[in-house]
């Protein structure tokens, strides 16, 4: 099992900046994959950005040139630089990892940790 706990939400004022965080514990081996999902009210939940092994990363068109994915495997955290914040970027922010166990793909999720951009 693989325990996740994101960090780093809040309220900002929009044009501002938050970082989030990803704290991985457990029986952690190679992630190989790291999504950062969010949700807000009444809306499915989207995936925002995906970091994978290798640095190569993807970005829903929102959020491109103002997100930022990485990584930190040493350290077994994951971050979400989000600037130039937008109120339509309001919404609970999931951390998703990707590990091989046994042979077999398994992802784990986190809490969420609200953002709220608002004035």
């Amino acid at each position: 099992q693989v325990q996740l706990v994101e960090s780093g939400g809040g309220l900002v004022q929009p044009g501002g900046s938050l970082r989030l965080s990803c704290a991985a514990s457990g029986r952690i081996f190679s992630i190989y994959e790291m999504g950062w999902y969010r949700q807000a009210p009444g809306k499915q939940r989207e995936l925002v950005a995906s970091w994978f092994s290798g640095g190569r990363t993807n970005y829903v068109d929102s959020v491109k040139g103002r997100f930022t994915i990485s990584r930190d495997n040493a350290k077994n955290m994951g971050y979400l630089q989000m600037n130039s914040l937008k109120p339509e970027d309001t919404a609970v922010y999931y951390c998703n990892v990707a590990q091989i166990e046994s042979g077999d793909s398994r992802d784990y999720w986190g809490q969420g940790t609200q953002v709220t951009v608002s004035s």
